[in-house]
């Protein structure tokens, strides 16, 4: 199961409005926020959503209230093998629960049927999987917690170690020997006292009081026992036979038998086990000598790759270099074409603004005129204030779309680019007149000019005189395409829209309203030096001077040589621009071949950056080229080692089938004298019922009832003895062999866990407690350290890691779940933090991890996909 949404509204801090997170993947997911952002609560949140049923008003859901009350509402979309769901609930008022299928939008399961989707997922609420992995903030695991809750968690640690762990279930560590132990200790406990003495009450303590009491009475009556010898006779011998059968010494050379033959059946299992392990052994050296030996020729190809790749880049620089070259001349050039084009718009502003100073003259000149100082100011100010309104107007009238004049300028390159292809394709004629001609040749009657070139389409009629009319025919195929025409009509469209004739005129228009729009700037500073207060103290000032003295502004220019001037000087402009724009197409091409060049160098850069990564060091690439023969080399011989081994152990290993064939006829004689021991003694019973028969006297047959049930109640005795015997045996060596097989019991979390390590830890190892499940203590530098006396942030480092690797295992078992982190890294250092980010980043290839936290620098560092709280409506 994987989450890729979460939704909730009116959520505690969330009154009366809702979040969404969304878009979460697979890999490691990050929200990291400030405090009081909402991520424990989005928390809370999805631990409700799959573990407190929708009907529920339990704490953990009344926790989601806000202050203001209402009904809670959460959703998640989730990603199953099965498809894509929605899972909602609301609790409190309107309480439901719903799941719906988001591929058809239909609706799954509602209520309690909603209730058993989800716990299908989750699998055994917060005792299974997902209460396991999901971590909330300031929990780690390790500290010490309620009985029950630790109980819960061992249970589910120890369950998904016996599902995951076959071997072991075959051998000491699995489900059958929890409940082979369990049995026994439940069965020894109704027998004896944690002493080992008698339980008062129970069967075993009853069976020795009837004994006792039984030999009191045997030897009372058998004292009075005198008749019917020859019974007595037939049983002694019956008796006689019995004991031969029962003595303890054959008893014991049977058992010795079986023993024997269980030795050796037990040894040929061992040997069997132990060829199994070789064998597996040498697989795992074949695979590193298969490694090794892939490294040594990966190195040797790049090293051949590299030779190749030094060759190609001097030639590829050459390249680049003349490309280079190339393109810097045409850049001096279009920059020199830019120095004229500059100084020619540089004269023609300079004409431009002589001009519009000499107008501005003027108007100031018949303004001075006819006004006197201050009302010549006032007036100033007001037509300075009118002229900069009305240009403002004008100006949005005049201006024009930079873009828009940029696709007019493209627009008439390509139509002069098109004219000057048809043209070239045209047929044409000229004429070389002798001195003494008689007159000039015409064409269509236009004459043609000595030795100049014209052109025609179609056909042309020449007239030579003296001679007489000639026909000319091109013969030429229309034009296929409508390129010129369509570029044409796009030219009258812009320039229409644009309010233009050509592209001098846009041009023009544009200079004017830049001019324009720098001669308002003037107004405005003018405006602001005639009447620095406004002009309504302006008029005031007007109206208190009672005179005021008239001024004229002389002249420096004549305006029509100024115009005269302002007219060569767009000339210029003109023609500067044009070689400008010749030296731009000449800089496409050179600029083309300097990206070629530019992306061949590049390329081949990438490939030398691969190849030198994985070569190293010139320096040390011999050295890194012997060690992978050394490392190749010593990987075979542990290969060569371990086959020998493993055909060492397959030549001295114990037939199995033979060795099980002993060990059944030792149980078949055991079992055929303990048949016979039962047949004598149903015989002496017979005895004895024939002579409590025949017998005259009752005190016979009590003292052999007596003799019987005394028999009895010793062997009952004797029973119950050898049984606790047993049970305490089998419970010290069941003990004493799931204490051996720790290591194997626990070898699929610590085969998760020891990479994790090696990631944070040098040289560390980690003791697991048998019972918790749990790590109990660690090793480093030769020293065992407590878990309790570990630091915080070693002992929330141990367990993430832990969970990490119980992921891994979940999703092994088939029940991949998601590992959600609430601020569970909090007293991590900078460097190790890194190291958790880079472990987080290793078990997510195949696994979904979702961290919250509020330190929003030190977990930029993490990476992966970042989450986002977002508005939500539901």
């Amino acid at each position: 199961m994987k989450i890729s949404a979460l939704r909730l509204f009116n959520v505690k801090r969330f009154a009366g409005r809702g979040v969404a997170i969304e878009g979460i993947e697979g890999g490691v997911n990050v929200l990291c926020a400030a405090n009081e952002f909402g991520k424990s609560t989005s928390f809370e949140a999805l631990h409700a959503l799959f573990f407190q049923p929708h009907s529920s008003g339990s704490g953990d859901v009344r926790i989601l209230r806000p202050y203001s009350g209402g009904s809670p509402l959460v959703e998640a979309d989730i990603v199953t093998g099965a498809g894509r769901f929605r899972i909602t609930k609301q609790y409190f008022a309107g309480r439901s629960a719903q799941v719906t299928d988001l591929a058809t939008g239909r609706l799954v399961a509602q209520a309690d049927e909603a209730e058993n989707f989800i716990a299908g997922l989750v699998k055994g609420g917060t005792a299974g999987p997902a209460g396991l992995l999901w971590v909330r903030q300031g929990v780690t695991g390790i500290e010490r917690r309620s009985k029950s809750e630790e109980e819960d968690e061992r249970e589910v640690r120890r369950t998904l170690l016996e599902s995951v762990q076959g071997e072991v279930e075959a051998v000491t560590g699995g489900r059958r020997m929890t409940e082979i132990l369990s049995a026994t200790q439940q069965a020894l406990s109704e027998l004896v006292t944690a002493t080992g003495r008698p339980k008062a009450g129970g069967r075993y303590a009853s069976a020795i009081e009837d004994r006792d009491r039984l030999i009191g009475d045997e030897q009372k009556l058998s004292g009075e026992v005198t008749v019917l010898r020859e019974a007595l006779d037939q049983r002694a011998s019956a008796t006689k036979r019995l004991a031969e059968l029962d003595s303890a010494g054959d008893r014991q050379e049977r058992r010795k038998a079986v023993e024997a033959a269980q030795a050796a059946f037990d040894a040929a299992k061992s040997q069997s086990e132990k060829l199994k392990a070789a064998e597996a052994e040498f697989k795992l050296a074949l695979d590193r000598r298969d490694v090794a030996e892939k490294e040594l020729l990966t190195f040797r190809a790049a090293m051949e790759k590299a030779r190749e790749l030094r060759q190609k880049r001097l030639a590829a620089e050459d390249r680049h270099r003349k490309a280079e070259d190339k393109r810097r001349e045409v850049n001096e050039a279009i920059a020199k074409a830019t120095t004229d084009v500059e100084a020619a718009e540089a004269r023609e502003k300079e004409a431009r603004d002589l001009l519009t100073r000499l107008d501005a003259a003027l108007r100031a000149r018949e303004a001075f005129e006819r006004l006197a100082q201050l009302k010549d100011q006032l007036a100033s100010a007001e037509a300075t204030r009118q002229a900069l309104e009305q240009g403002e107007a004008e100006l949005s009238l005049l201006k024009l779309p930079s873009s828009a004049i940029d696709e007019l300028q493209d627009l008439d390159v390509e139509i002069a680019r098109l004219h000057a292809v048809e043209e070239a394709a045209r047929p044409s004629i000229s004429v070389d007149y002798q001195p003494d001609a008689f007159g000039p040749v015409t064409m269509d009657g236009n004459p043609l000019s000595d030795g100049k070139e014209r052109t025609y389409d179609g056909q042309a009629r020449l007239s030579i005189p003296g001679i007489g009319t000639m026909t000319l025919r091109s013969n030429r195929p229309s034009r296929s395409d409508d390129r010129l025409e369509k570029a044409q009509a796009r030219r009258r469209t812009l320039l229409s829209s644009m309010g233009v004739d050509d592209l001098a005129a846009a041009r023009k228009r544009q200079v004017q309203a830049q001019r324009m729009d720098a001669g308002l700037g003037e107004l405005r500073g003018r405006l602001s030096q005639l009447a620095p207060q406004g002009l309504p103290r302006l008029r005031e000032n007007v109206a208190a001077q009672s005179a005021v003295d008239a001024g004229a502004l002389e002249l420096k220019a004549d305006p029509a040589q100024v115009r005269t001037s302002l007219a060569e000087a767009e000339e210029r402009l003109t023609a500067v621009r044009l070689v400008r724009r010749e030296m731009e197409s000449l800089h496409g091409n050179a600029s083309d071949a300097f990206i070629a060049a530019e992306k061949e160098s590049a390329a081949l850069n990438a490939e030398w950056t691969q190849v030198d990564s994985i070569l190293g060091p010139e320096e040390e690439r011999a050295a890194r080229e012997q060690q992978l023969v050394k490392v190749r080399d010593d990987r075979e011989r542990s290969r060569a080692d371990a086959e020998v081994h493993a055909e060492r152990l397959r030549a001295t290993a114990i037939a199995l089938d033979s060795a099980e064939a002993v060990l059944k006829r030792a149980r078949s004689v055991e079992e055929a004298a303990e048949k016979e021991i039962n047949r004598l003694r149903e015989t002496i019973a017979g005895l004895n019922a024939g002579i409590c028969a025949r017998a005259d006297e009752a005190v016979e047959e009590k003292w052999r009832e007596t003799t019987d049930a005394l028999s009895t109640a010793t062997a009952r005795v004797a029973a119950f003895a050898k049984e606790v015997t047993i049970l305490q045996r089998l419970a010290s060596a069941l003990e004493a062999a799931r204490s051996q097989a720790r290591e194997l019991y626990l070898k699929p979390v610590m085969t998760e866990l020891t990479p994790l390590l090696g990631l944070l830890f040098d040289d560390v190892s980690i003791t697991f407690d048998e019972k918790s499940l749990l790590p109990h203590a660690i090793r480093r530098s030769g020293q065992e350290e407590d878990v309790d006396r570990l630091s915080g942030g070693m002992r929330e480092q141990l367990s993430v890691l832990t969970r990490l690797a119980f992921a891994r295992l979940l999703a092994r078992d088939g029940r991949p779940a998601p590992v959600i982190l609430d601020d569970a890294l909090v007293y991590s250092d900078d460097d190790r933090i890194e190291k958790m980010f880079d472990a987080l980043h290793r078990q997510s290839r195949d696994q979904q991890i979702i961290v919250f936290s509020c330190r929003q620098r030190a977990f930029q560092r993490l990476g992966g996909n970042i989450l986002q709280m977002t508005d939500w409506q539901p």
